[in-house]
């Protein structure tokens, strides 16, 4: 297993401690019970490496460690603790001694505990593993949730009753034939439906996509989108509530209107009355698609909820989510992969991660402040904000607003400097000292850094998101 001092430096040009690595500095010491935490965190993340002896901050770079002078012992200490087996190994780097802890990825379906706690990483903290996550990899092994029978013993003419063929072959591009079977036929190809002694059987994702009515499917029909419109800034009065009877694909479109249709028109700028809705189409629509394609299913009795309220629209998801929510402009992992291909080959959703992407750049273009994203108890939120003077926003928002903007020109293979956050908020040209000081304030919040590529000239500073 001996790996050469040449990989340790591919490690450190790692853009982030991703979920396979980890670094601790250690120069001296490390706990022995945070070395157990670390690794069973690991196994549960999939397995991956703990390297003793670096920085763990960027830029990183080898410091050395003296920690655990005896690996053997060390190996078996962590055995007898934490019940799997933990490969230790010593790596005379030209900077220094660097200890490396291969950790295994846990069973299918298992979960390793420590002292009864289920550990994960979060950032750089430990934390145990949310209910989602738990109930997620007990269940591996199982059927998902989406794959299984809705209905069964259906002919062919009661598949086509229920599930809208012609609006399926319309949306994937290809021609509709006037027969049923060979359109069922396309539709266990696509392993939607299933052939079972001659009959039928209807998948949960298919009744989901292609249901004319899902309240068909009495065990899908809870998971139609649900549209609440408030009069005001609060929830203490309703004025509309719609749920989408028909499947995602059909009834995609329509939820976006209705949302759009129920919008605030009137917005104020610059002193003058103008036309317009209180948040940009595109960002309804990729987060609504967002929200359908990421909900956890297993999770019963709730939906994709969308609020409409005077000065804002929240979009939620049941489930917590996978990927940090401060990557969610960079990062993707779908809860349910093939869902979204399916939504994406439909035309409901773009590429991979370019959702939120699309969703701060038209929020920039329109001069909006940041959308706020959150994880609750079981469930992701996401509120949008209707236009607001750069004087009315709040610290925070502008730290946010520094970040998601720096974040986006990275992914656009750009870079922010002052003139391009200036120009995000829509402020003159001479507001640059106000600009500098935002940048300080999300620099402190180590949620940016500058760019040490341009070197130390403050009229060519460049910033980066902190994990680049």
């Amino acid at each position: 297993m001996a790996i050469a001092h040449t990989q340790i430096d591919e490690w450190l040009r790692a853009s982030s401690e991703h979920q396979r690595l980890e670094f601790k500095e250690a120069k001296t010491s490390f706990l022995t019970e945070k070395l157990n935490q670390y690794c069973v965190a690991l196994a549960n993340e999939g397995g991956g490496h703990l390297l003793l002896g670096v920085s763990d901050r960027p830029p990183r770079e080898v410091t050395g460690t003296s920690a655990f002078p005896n690996p053997v012992k060390v190996e078996e200490r962590l055995f007898q603790k934490i019940g799997f087996r933990v490969d230790v190994e010593e790596v005379p780097h030209p900077d220094g001694r660097v200890l490396v802890f291969h950790v295994p990825a846990r069973p299918r379906g298992t979960a390793y505990d420590l002292d009864g706690r289920y550990l994960m990483r979060s950032g750089s903290s430990l934390v145990a593993m949310s209910e989602d996550r738990l109930r997620a990899i007990f269940a591996e092994g199982e059927p998902d949730w989406l794959e299984r029978h809705s209905k069964t013993n259906l002919t062919t003419a009661q598949v086509a009753e229920l599930l809208d063929l012609e609006a399926y072959f319309e949306l994937i591009g290809l021609p509709y034939s006037g027969e049923s079977e060979p359109n069922v036929e396309r539709l266990v190809a696509e392993r939607l439906v299933d052939r079972e002694s001659g009959l039928y059987a209807i998948r949960r994702i298919g009744a989901l996509l292609l249901a004319r009515d899902l309240g068909d499917f009495p065990d899908v029909q809870r998971k139609a989108v649900r549209t609440i419109v408030y009069p005001g800034n609060s929830k203490l009065e309703t004025q509309l509530d719609q749920t989408e009877k028909r499947g995602y694909a059909l009834g995609f479109q329509d939820v976006v209107g209705f949302v759009m249709e129920q919008l605030p028109r009137e917005v104020i700028e610059n002193g003058l009355r103008r036309t317009g809705t209180l948040v940009p189409e595109i960002a309804v629509r990729e987060l609504v698609a967002n929200a359908l394609i990421h909900q956890d299913f297993s999770i019963s009795g709730t939906s994709v909820l969308v609020e409409i309220y005077r000065d804002r629209v929240e979009i939620s998801n049941p489930g917590e989510p996978i990927v940090p929510i401060e990557r969610f402009i960079d990062g993707y992992r779908s809860r349910n992969e093939r869902l979204a291909n399916l939504m994406r080959r439909m035309g409901i959703c773009e590429e991979r991660s370019s959702g939120v992407d699309r969703v701060i750049h038209a929020v920039e273009l329109g001069g909006l402040p940041p959308p706020a994203f959150s994880a609750g108890y079981r469930r992701t939120l996401v509120r949008i904000f209707g236009r607001k003077p750069f004087a009315e926003m709040s610290r925070e928002e502008r730290i946010q607003a520094c970040y998601q903007h720096c974040a986006l020109r990275w992914v656009e293979d750009e870079r922010m400097t002052n003139q391009s956050l200036r120009k995000r908020f829509q402020l003159a040209a001479g507001r640059t000292n106000a600009i500098s000081q935002i940048i300080k304030m999300t620099i402190d919040a180590e949620l940016i850094k500058p760019d040490k590529s341009v070197g130390g000239s403050k009229k060519y500073a460049r910033y980066l998101p902190f994990w680049a």
